[in-house]
């Protein structure tokens, strides 16, 4: 007891020490406030701090006023700002954060939050600024906030708030300081309260992508010092009201894609400062008010998708000098092109959209008067006539052009050829006749030529072969004759071709077979004749053949029976062809239409398949077929006795003849045998090639049960839908990757030895090396190089990870060596389609490795391939194209390497919940950029400037270099693919970033 009691007093006096220990400096420091104090580590104990940003920072071996994203007041110790955008932070916001009485900027932008924004937050007197943007923040908005009386911006955009604003009979809206308030992006819904009427010093209300319905208050028309209005991508219904003209300081206006009706406002021509407005898509009709040709600071105009009537204003270039883009497609506007003389003015002009209309006039010269910036003119659609002139060749920026479907006549003009940058050329349903001009060989930017449904004639230039880019190249229902010159098959990245509907003969050469990637190709309706090629087998990526109405011969080739991978409508109908059905047909299982009526076809028709579908299967026209009783077939004779009695006869002469051939060939073989015996020893003695790219390395099932344990949960790396990937010790102490395939997985197992084919001759440091394969009947395995550093998934989005911006820069140089070389280096093209960081694997030296693209995703080709596929990547990866046209293609992989770089630096998966609706990863880092792109990268490659110990001017090098990445990824990753850069010019622009950055490092 003597000894316990001096103990207990010990601990007692340990213990107030301790507890006092934190207040000592704050004892100090009379102005101190706890309150504040209980309020941050409130907040922080509300927060998930992936990175542990607060936790290293927010402790009590300092103030609170040092703390990471606190800022004090200068006269006392109270937190003024708490500004902790871009630190990856999820969990909630605790109300506790109203507490803070002294707290007038609140900003949490740019993390991951979620959960309700706490009503408390209404209680703060002084709040200014708050900015809660980028999150995943839901439930409805405090009707709190609408009444502080001292908030002047607010910006809650891009999260999942639901829920209406408060209307008149709502408690009061009061915010009489309120300059800009941005409630974009997210899922409100009700009516937009006239109650903003009241903020009379506001500037920007920003309410698009919402479910906003009813009617646009008219009151808004009072709040006189709008600059911007953003009320587009609701519900929206009624008319414009007239009020909205009275917002003469306002810069820009956006209505678009609402259920607006009725005539444009004469009103809005009173906007004298308005540069964009945007009252596309809804359904506005009348005319374009003259009065609007007032508002001449007009650059971007957007009314496409009404149901505006009347004419074009004659003198709108004249009045709005500083137009950049001006898109009223799909109207009913009639009325003549004058207005094009008048555009002249507009020297920033770059895009002329007018197509779906109803103008009729003829096209002026004054057209090449235009702007040299011009990028886009589509007038398709209409009602033109005339000759398209030759001034439009002075149009030297010119991308795209598209005068289809009208009524133009005369020749193509051969100025066209100086187009050296135009990539698509529509001229499709005109009456346009005369030769197709050979010059159009000379512009070689060309993806994309479309010339059918006019009245051309003669034969095809043979110097289209020298526009090595061409993808897509339709000359049908024109008047072209003689043969398809042999220098077309040499465009090697064509993926359609339309000849249909001429006069062509010859025959189907068999260099065509080099076109693996042809998509469609149809030669229908012509004079083509000889046997169907068997090269046609090789053109395995085809979804549409169309060899219908010629004149050809012979049998269908077996060949044909390797289109299984992607055919989906083949017609061979009103031909001269003969033979049976190849039996292989029946495995044609995507086909939706089999036409090969009105042939000679005899014999029975294959059983199963396609041929058990009437609606798929055309087979009249062939009486000598038989069988298919479902297709109105007759049955098949049986076999005559004839044939009994011959086959017997047969047999018994073969019990005479047949012994002493094979006594022959027994001899012969023994010969040829010793004979090669005796040569392949000598060839022992010589010294042997180098064959360890194809040394195949013998391993049993047995050897991999052990090396995994008995595929063991201990030794699981990952899995997939595909397969699951183990750790194994091999006996001879190798440690290696064992990929299992799902045996379920009918994919899986079909691509299984072309896969291990494929990749065992593919070699690259920064590819994952294939050791072997075991493979049974029940089971199939890849053996791989193993990765002890794991995926860049784990080491961007986990917890215990982190990477430094060198190696982020090294990993992607490394990501970009490995697609440079299969786009551009190995023999074929090899199209990866799932680039992804769980793809991207790193050995013991931190290096990348791509993996996983062989799975029923690998494709090869020659260097030019554009390919076509049915399997996708991955969600949020995946290049814009492939959910249009379901075309694949190196650019697509671009696409993916760019996502995965913003991904690499922003440390935002494209897959990230704050990521809805139309905005994307890539949409969300074009806004920030350049303005405010160091708030949108991860904050820890910025935290990591400040803490090298260098010259202050280390933080700038790194803000470089991280803005100059994101512009590479934003350059390279447009939505058209042709406006992306190879992957081989993606290498040095990355490899020169960071050189740069090494070089200015050690220079500071």
């Amino acid at each position: 007891m003597e000894v316990l009691i001096p103990a207990l007093l010990f601990i007692a006096i340990q213990f107030i020490l301790l507890f006092l220990h934190p207040l000592q400096p704050a004892m100090s420091r009379p102005h101190n406030n706890f309150t504040d104090l209980e309020s941050l580590l409130a907040f922080k104990a509300s927060v998930a701090d992936p990175h542990g940003l607060l936790a290293t920072n927010w402790t009590a071996n300092a103030s609170f006023c040092s703390w990471n994203g606190v800022r004090c007041s200068h006269r006392r110790q109270r937190v003024v700002a708490l500004k902790l955008a871009n630190f990856s932070l999820g969990g909630s916001i605790s109300p506790h954060i109203a507490n803070l009485s002294f707290l007038s900027h609140l900003i949490l932008s740019n993390n991951a939050l979620t959960g309700p924004i706490p009503g408390a937050i209404g209680r703060l007197p002084r709040l200014a600024l708050l900015s809660l943007a980028n999150n995943s923040l839901s439930g409805p908005i405090p009707l709190s906030i609408f009444n502080m009386s001292s908030l002047v911006i607010v910006s809650l955009a891009m999260n999942n708030l639901s829920g209406s604003l408060p209307s008149n009979t709502d408690p009061p809206f009061m915010l009489p300081r309120l300059q800009i308030i941005s409630l974009s992006d997210n899922h409100l819904t009700g009516s937009i309260t006239p109650n903003f009427a009241r903020c009379s010093q506001l500037q920007d209300l920003s309410l698009s992508f919402n479910k906003f319905g009813g009617s646009i208050p008219p009151e808004l028309g009072n709040v006189t010092g709008l600059n911007i209005l953003y009320l587009g991508a609701n519900q929206l219904t009624g008319t414009i009201p007239a009020s909205i003209g009275k917002l003469s300081k306002l810069n820009e206006l956006g209505l678009d894609n609402n259920y607006l009706q009725g005539a444009i406002p004469e009103e809005l021509g009173n906007l004298l400062d308005v540069q964009y407005l945007a009252l596309d898509r809804n359904s506005l009709t009348g005319s374009i008010p003259m009065a609007l040709l007032n508002a001449s600071k007009i650059s971007i105009l957007h009314l496409a998708g009404n149901s505006l009537t009347g004419s074009i204003p004659a003198t709108l270039g004249v009045s709005w000098p500083q137009l950049e883009f001006l898109n009223i497609h799909t109207n009913q506007l009639t009325g003549r092109l004058d207005f094009i003389n008048s555009l002249s003015n507009c020297r920033n002009l770059q895009y002329l959209l007018l197509s779906e209309n109803k103008i009729s006039d003829f096209l002026p010269d004054s057209l090449g008067n235009l702007s040299t910036s011009l990028n886009y003119l589509d007038l398709r659609s209409n009602y033109i006539k005339g000759r398209i002139p030759s001034t439009i060749g002075n149009l030297s920026d010119l991308i795209r052009l598209n005068l289809g479907q009208n009524e133009l006549v005369g020749e193509i003009p051969s100025e066209f050829s100086k187009l050296k940058g135009l990539q698509g050329m529509f001229l499709y349903h005109n009456k346009l006749s005369g030769y197709i001009p050979p010059e159009l060989g000379l512009m070689t930017g060309l993806n994309a030529l479309a010339l059918e449904e006019n009245a051309f004639s003669g034969t095809i230039p043979h110097s289209l072969g020298n526009i090595s880019g061409l993808q897509r190249l339709s000359l049908a229902a024109n008047g072209l004759f003689s043969n398809i010159p042999d220098s077309l098959w040499s465009l090697s990245g064509l993926l359609l071709l339309n000849l249909s509907g001429n006069t062509l003969d010859g025959s189907l050469p068999q260099h065509m077979g080099n076109l693996k990637f042809f998509d469609m190709l149809d030669v229908s309706k012509n004079r083509f004749s000889g046997n169907i090629s068997s090269v046609l087998g090789n053109l395995q990526m085809i979804t549409y053949l169309d060899l219908s109405n010629n004149s050809f011969d012979g049998q269908i080739p077996s060949s044909l029976d390797r289109l299984v991978i992607n055919i989906e409508y083949m017609n061979i109908s009103y031909n001269r062809i003969s033979g049976t059905i190849p039996k292989s047909f029946t495995n044609l299982g995507k086909l939706y239409s089999l036409d090969l009526s009105f042939n000679k076809l005899q014999g029975p028709i294959p059983e199963g398949g396609v041929f058990s579908n009437s609606s798929i299967v055309s087979l009249e026209g062939n009486p000598a077929l038989c069988g298919a009783l479902k297709l109105g077939f007759s049955p098949c004779p049986p076999p005559s006795s004839v044939a009994k009695s011959n086959s017997k006869s047969k047999l018994h002469l073969l019990k005479y003849i047949l012994p002493p051939i094979v006594l022959v060939v027994l001899l012969l073989s023994c010969f040829c045998t010793r004979l090669i015996f005796h040569r392949w020893g000598k060839k022992q003695k010589l010294p042997s090639e180098d064959t360890s790219v194809n040394t195949i390395r013998v391993i049993s099932y047995r050897e991999l049960v052990r090396a995994t344990d008995n595929f063991s949960e201990a030794n699981l790396v990952g899995r997939g839908s595909f397969s699951t990937v183990y750790k194994a010790h091999l006996d001879d102490g190798l440690i290696t990757a064992v990929k299992v395939l799902n045996s379920e997985n009918q994919s899986a197992l079909r691509s299984f030895d072309a896969e291990y084919y494929a990749l065992s001759k593919i070699r690259h440091r920064n590819l994952v090396r294939i050791i072997t394969m075991c493979s049974n009947l029940d089971f199939k395995a890849l053996v791989l190089q193993f990765m002890p550093n794991g995926s860049l998934e784990q080491w961007l989005h986990s917890h215990n990870f982190y990477l430094n911006l060198l190696q982020r820069m090294n990993i992607m140089v490394d990501v970009s060596l490995a697609f440079e070389y299969l786009h551009h280096y190995h023999p074929h093209v090899v199209v990866h389609r799932d680039l992804k960081p769980s793809n991207v694997l790193l050995d013991e030296n931190m290096t990348a490795h791509v993996s996983d693209f062989g799975i029923s995703k690998l494709f090869l080709g020659d260097s030019h391939s554009i390919l076509s596929a049915t399997a996708p990547g991955t969600l949020g990866y995946m290049a814009p194209e492939y959910g249009s046209t379901g075309k694949v293609s190196r650019k697509g992989d671009v696409y993916s390497f760019v996502i995965l770089l913003l991904e690499n630096f922003t440390r935002k998966k494209p897959t990230d919940a704050m990521f809805h609706g139309e905005l994307s990863l890539r949409q969300w880092v074009t806004r920030a950029y350049p303005s405010t792109v160091l708030e949108i990268v991860d904050p820890d490659l910025l935290k990591e400037s400040v803490d090298i110990q260098r010259e202050p001017s280390s933080p700038i090098i790194v803000g470089q270099c991280l803005s100059s990445l994101i512009e590479l990824g934003l350059s390279c990753s447009r939505d058209s693919p042709q406006e992306r850069i190879q992957m081989r010019d993606v290498v040095p622009k990355l490899q020169k970033i960071k050189n740069d950055f090494l070089s200015k490092s050690h220079r500071s």
